[in-house]
This record gives structure tokens, C-alpha cells and sequence, in this order.
């Protein structure tokens, strides 16, 4: 009945109801409250102009964050803004809990919030309060928080579209939580499924492709850029019941669909199911709203990278050679793998040149730098180098036009970019075994003997190429007996795992010495003990996260039967070559390790430091006492059940050596002496031109002391 009177004041009404009013201009940076709003905030119950620093005193520190969150939310979706907040005294202590409601808009010309709406005070909420999936303080709040940042964290480290799914697919809600996910993407006019979790592949047959004009939530997302929230099966059939009958078979209760948009543009929506009755309050719309930024973000970079790793890959694959037919003889494989970071090019590489009268070449080399320069001056000189040795000359001629022609490319005058490579050049005959190597800064090669005796094979070397046009690389000549392997790689398989040249080295040769299989077997186990599992560029699992390119190079020569150098069956006899030049005194350390490798597993630790002293001695006595360069022939012979080494040294010299007596304080001629006590045979051959003095131990047990004389001189050794 109407009785005439005036309706009492909306304020007036409100404060009967203890609801205060408030309103907030972000561009003037200014609050204004009315008495009951006031009193809430723990002012004077009087109306104020605040501004937002007094007003943000007032609140919890991570309530403020929460208003700010919300209120974008609520302007992008077109909703109430509703958020409860806590007020303080000025000790810091909880006054009360009040909850806001507000209208917000946004004044693009102004770039400024403006919000009219209410304060009202609320009870702190309980633990269980609707099951604690609407509260936004307490413990609700404190998981929501740390959920977002380990969600963020995991999403911004996955690496592609099906491992952003995975992460998406592992994600716990705080208090709600999806039985199934669909990400959706845009084709043209026809909205797609990227992927899904929680639903059988045949149930989302009708999802794989729809228009972008039908009525259902994802396509509207996407055509609107705005979030569909659905509480209920009955919301969503009322609102689209063209496509109800495809979501109805699932059985769930409530569905979101967000759009994933980055820099503006809506790529594609998120739906999100849930088996039990969600009601979708702004908290819940908040944490799916960042999850939804945070895997377009995510989905946006790994789009990015695969489309850069397909074209990258592209690349370097272009310029990497297949190894061709099989060349009788011998059995070939390789394997490149790119660093993980970047573009995923660079300057590793290797190739395999066929050469006149069934000889080829064997290249790997490594061009400074991880960039897309890299790898072009890698294509460059790898197609100098094919043309140089088309050409006829031999490695060493190779790699001095190759360091002259990098020289001049990296130095051009509009092109200062100054680099340079290593490389390894090896002409290999396959019918006789016999190689001849020239080195550019790259890793010395490994050999790998038939019965898993793996040794570092020194080379002579020069400068990496393009450091100095003028150059001279020598040549280094041995042959690979039947059974055994040669290894060339790039340092990324040495010193990755903070590795350096040492200790990489050594890691490797416990992988060689162990490994049983083919060769393909032993390319993947090489990769694979240094950086596990992965797949690029190989027939076998190899890593995906590198510290720097690979290149690997292994060439054998099959054994008895056809094998690989694999077989652990003892051979007859294991071989080693070295010759050191006049000008080459290191390299008698270098023998002397060499000797110690070939001895590895000898019985006597003794005999293997006797034998690395005379190794010395007789390599010193043709550099001091001859003009010639010494040659190293080093064997192990297994002969009725026991091992025989052989050591001898060759030179050009004509004189023949004999025994001294030198004097207690004399610098020389002890060296026959020495061979004399040590050895078990010795003795000085003449050799057309020039000579060769030998020696010979039998391998002893390894008992403590065993390591006296060797026995008797035989007769007529110990030279003229």
C-alpha cells in the first residue's frame, strides 16, 4: 500500500545495513568514503577524501595486489569486481574483515580505473567454508599464491606445445581443481585442438576442427576475446543447445573457456571441466584468468621456438653431408647434435670427401662461434675444403688454402668479423688401413684397439685455420690395423659438465673400453654418457640440453669375421707408430704416455715404468747423438699364453751405438747400460739406411719387487 511518503535516502539505507559507500578515481589517485565506509576502514565515522596511499595503509599489503587483480579482471569480463580485504590499525594488528563491491570501468582517454561501490563488513571465514574454495584469506590465499608461482615457473621452463600441455594437464587448483582440459587454436576461419587431457582421443573426434562461427563457448571466446563461465549443465544448455549434445556425454557439471591471448590477439581458448558444481567467484575467475595468460605466454614461445628449430634444423642439416654408400673395407659412422641454446646452429661440423682411386677424406672441424655467422663460414669452408681436395692435394695442402681462404673471408673489409676454426684432415686408403692426418687446433684422434685398448694418437699440427694465411700444417702417417677404430670429434664432447680436455678425455675412454655393440651402438653410447638422452640428427637417443655443438667421426676397420672394433677378443698383437722430429723434444712425453696406454693393463707396474725409461733414453740418443728424426715402433704380442713387448726405434743415422762407461759425475751414456740391466733382449740392427735398436720384456706377474733385472743380455747384443 502506498502511504505517500518519501523513499528514505540511499545512504541512508545503506548505513541502516552497516554498508558503506565509496569511490575511487585511479587518474586523480583520490578515494572518497562516506561515514559507514569510513568507520569500516577504521577512520572517524565521518565522509573523507582519501588518497590512495592513506587508503592503501588502511589495508593488508597483499590485499591492495588482490584489488588491483580483480578490478582488471572485472573491466575485461565485464563483471562486478568483488574481493575481501582485511583493514588494519596502525600497529598492523586485523580490525576486521570487509568485503567490496564495485562496478569498475575504464576510461581509455584518461587511462584511469574509476570505481563506485560498497564496503560491508564480513566474519573471518572457517577453514571449511564451502569447502575452502571461496575464501580468498587464510590458507586459501596462501596456496593460491604459491600455486600461480610454481604453476608460472613451470610453464615458462617447458620447452614445447606437448610439454606445456603436460605441465597444463598437472596443474592442482588451489580448492578446485578440472577433471579434463582442451586447448583450443585458430586456422584461418576454424577453431582447432592443439590437445587435451582427461578425455578419451575418440570422444574429441567432433572438437578436432569446428567453425568459428558456431555457437559454442571456445569460438565465442575466441571471436569475442571475453571468458564464458558455466555453473551448471542447465546454463550451458540454455545458452547453446546447438552444441549441448556434444558436451553432455562427459558428465561434468560447471565449464570455463578463456581466451589465450598475447600482445592483444586472442590465438586460441582454454576450456576447463569440472566433475562437481562451480560457482565461479571472482577469486576462482582470478586464478583462471593467470593461468590462462600464463600458458598463452607459454604456448606463444614454444610456437616460436619449434617454428625456429624446424628452420634452424632445416639449415644445418642442408649442410651437413650423408655419409653415402658403404666403402668396402671399412665401416663409418657420425653423429651431430647442436647446442640446446639459441637458434640451435653452429659451427661444428664434419664430411666425407671421396677422393681418386677409391681413397677418401675424412673432415671434422669446429668454426668459432654458436650464430647463424658460424654457421655460414662452416658452409663456406666446408665446401673450400670439398673443392681443395677435388683438386688432388694432399691434407696438408688442404688445410693451408683452407686457413687462407678463411683468412681472407673472415677479414674482408666490409665484413671485420675475424674467426677461425680447427680442423682434422684424415686421407684414408680402406684397402691397406693407412691414413694420413693433418690437424688445425682440433683434439688429437683416439684409436681404439680390438680388445678395448683405447689410446690418445698424437699428431703433428699447425695454427687453427684463418689465423695465419701463411700457415704449414705437416702430415702424420699410420695405418689402422683390422679391429681397431679411429675417433674424431669436436671438443663439445670433451669438456661438456665443466669438463676440461683431461678429464673429458678420460670419461670417454672409460665408455670406449666398456662398450660392446656395433659401431652405430657405440656413436649413440659416446653422445649418450655425456649428455643422456635425446634425439637430434641421430639414428639413437642422444641429449636435448647441450653446453656446446657436436661433431663425432668414428672409422673402422672389421676384424677377423667381419666384426666391429667392439669385440673384446684379444687380438695377437696391439701396435703403435710415432715419429719425433729434431725440433720435437715434447714429444718424447708424448711416447712416453703413449707406451704407458699400450701397457695399460700389463701385470707389472715395474716393467711399465722400465719400459717408459728406455723409451726415453733411446728416442734421446738418436735426437742428441744423430741428425735424424727418430721413429717409434711399439708392440704387445701375445705369444703361448704370455705377453711380449717389443719396443724399437728407427733413425737415417749411419753410426752404430756402443757401450760407455760414463763417470759417477757424467750427463751421458747410460742408455745402453740401462737397456742392458732392464731389458730381457736388446739389440742394434743396421737397416739399409740408417738402424734400429730394440728391446724386449716379458710381462711378469705384479708381485711387489718384481721389478729387478730382466734377465740375461743375449749374445751378441749390445751394439758394435
Amino acid at each position: 500500500m502506498c502511504t505517500g511518503e518519501p523513499l528514505p535516502a540511499v545512504g541512508d539505507v545503506l548505513a541502516a545495513l552497516a554498508t558503506g559507500l565509496w569511490h575511487w578515481d585511479t587518474a586523480d589517485k583520490l578515494v572518497t568514503v562516506d561515514a559507514e565506509a569510513a568507520r569500516l576502514l577504521g577512520l572517524p565515522a565521518a565522509p573523507a577524501t582519501l588518497t590512495e596511499a592513506q587508503t592503501r595503509a588502511r589495508l593488508h599489503p597483499a590485499d591492495w595486489n588482490e584489488i588491483t587483480t580483480v578490478v582488471q579482471l572485472a573491466v575485461a569480463e565485464g563483471t562486478l569486481a568483488e574481493v575481501r580485504v582485511r583493514i588494519m590499525d596502525e600497529e598492523g594488528t586485523v580490525l576486521r574483515v570487509v568485503r567490496s563491491r564495485s562496478k569498475p570501468s575504464y576510461d581509455a582517454e584518461r587511462r584511469a580505473y574509476v570505481l563506485t561501490g560498497t564496503l560491508q563488513e564480513v566474519a573471518e571465514p572457517g577453514p571449511d567454508l564451502a569447502g575452502g574454495r571461496t575464501a580468498v584469506t587464510g590458507p586459501w590465499r596462501r596456496s593460491r599464491e604459491a600455486f600461480l608461482l610454481d604453476a608460472g615457473r613451470a610453464l615458462a621452463e617447458a620447452r614445447s606445445t606437448a610439454e606445456v600441455l603436460r605441465v597444463a594437464a598437472g596443474l592442482s587448483m588451489p580448492g578446485f581443481s578440472p577433471n579434463g582440459l582442451v586447448v583450443f587454436g585458430v586456422e584461418g576461419d576454424r577453431l582447432t585442438m592443439i590437445g587435451h587431457h582427461g578425455h578419451q582421443s575418440d570422444e574429441m573426434h567432433p572438437f578436432t576442427s569446428m567453425p568459428l562461427g558456431l555457437e559454442y563457448p571456445a569460438a565465442e571466446v575466441v571471436r569475442t576475446g571475453r571468458a564464458v563461465y558455466l555453473s551448471s549443465p542447465e546454463e550451458y544448455r540454455d545458452r547453446y543447445p546447438v552444441t549441448w549434445p556434444l558436451a553432455r556425454p562427459f558428465g561434468r557439471s560447471s565449464w570455463a573457456f578463456l581466451p589465450l591471448t598475447v600482445g592483444g590477439r586472442t590465438m586460441g581458448a582454454w576450456m576447463a571441466g569440472f566433475a562437481y558444481p562451480v560457482g565461479f567467484s571472482p577469486d576462482e575467475r582470478a586464478v583462471l584468468t593467470t593461468v590462462a595468460r600464463m600458458l598463452a605466454q607459454a604456448l606463444s614461445r614454444a610456437e616460436t621456438a619449434e617454428s625456429e628449430r624446424e628452420l634452424t634444423e632445416g639449415l644445418q642439416r642442408s649442410m651437413l653431408p650423408s655419409l653415402g654408400p658403404e666403402v668396402p673395407g671399412v665401416r663409418i659412422a657420425a653423429r651431430y647434435i647442436p647446442t640446446g641454446g639459441g637458434l640451435q646452429v653452429g659451427g661444428d661440423w664434419y664430411d666425407m670427401i671421396p677422393l681418386p682411386a677409391g681413397r677418401f677424406a675424412l673432415v671434422i672441424g669446429d668454426v668459432q662461434g654458436h650464430d647463424v655467422r658460424a654457421a655460414g663460414l662452416m658452409g663456406q669452408l666446408r665446401i673450400a675444403l670439398r673443392a681443395y681436395a677435388a683438386e688432388g692435394h694432399r691434407p696438408d695442402a688442404v688445410l693451408s688454402r683452407a686457413s687462407r681462404f678463411l683468412h681472407g673471408v673472415t677479414h674482408d673489409e666490409e665484413i671485420s668479423d675475424p674467426r677461425f676454426a680447427t680442423c682434422l684432415y684424415v686421407a684414408v686408403d680402406p684397402v691397406g688401413g693407412r691414413l694420413e692426418i693433418a690437424r688445425a687446433g682440433h683434439p688429437d684422434p683416439v684409436i681404439r684397439m680390438a680388445d678395448g685398448t683405447v689410446m690418445l694418437r698424437p699428431t703433428a699440427g699447425g695454427l687453427p685455420l684463418g689465423i695465419d694465411p701463411d700457415a704449414d700444417y705437416p702430415t702424420t702417417r699410420f695405418a689402422l690395423q683390422p679391429g681397431e677404430t679411429l675417433m674424431l670429434c669436436t671438443d663439445g664432447l670433451i669438456e661438456t659438465g665443466g669438463h676440461d680436455l683431461d678429464s673429458g678425455w678420460l670419461r670417454l675412454r672409460t665408455i670406449l673400453e666398456g662398450h660392446e655393440g656395433d659401431l652405430e651402438a657405440l656413436a649413440d653410447a659416446l653422445v649418450q654418457g655425456v649428455h643422456g638422452p635425446s634425439s637430434h640428427h641421430t639414428t639413437g637417443p642422444l641429449a636435448d640440453r647441450r653446453e656446446d655443438d657436436i661433431a663425432l667421426l668414428l672409422l673402422c676397420r672389421p676384424g677377423p669375421g667381419g666384426r666391429d672394433t667392439t669385440t673384446t677378443a684379444r687380438p695377437w698383437v696391439r701396435r703403435m707408430l710415432l715419429s719425433v722430429g729434431q725440433d720435437e723434444p715434447e714429444r718424447i712425453a708424448v711416447a712416453r704416455r703413449n707406451v704407458r696406454d699400450l701397457l695399460h693393463d700389463w701385470a707389472s707396474r715395474d716393467q711399465v715404468d722400465s719400459a717408459e725409461l728406455l723409451v726415453s733414453e733411446m728416442v734421446t740418443n738418436v735426437l742428441v747423438h744423430t741428425d735424424a728424426d727418430a721413429l717409434l715402433l711399439v708392440e704387445v704380442v701375445e705369444e703361448t699364453g704370455r705377453r711380449r713387448l717389443r719396443v724399437e726405434v728407427f733413425d737415417s743415422g749411419d753410426d752404430l751405438p756402443h757401450k760407455r762407461r760414463p763417470g759417477e759425475l757424467a750427463s751421458s751414456g747410460r742408455g745402453l747400460l740401462l737397456i742392458g740391466i732392464l731389458a730381457q733382449a736388446w739389440g742394434v740392427d743396421p737397416r739399409g739406411e740408417g738402424k734400429s735398436i730394440w728391446f724386449e720384456l716379458y710381462e711378469r706377474s705384479g708381485e711387489p719387487g718384481d721389478g729387478g733385472p730382466g734377465g740375461a743380455v743375449p749374445d751378441g747384443a749390445g751394439g758394435a
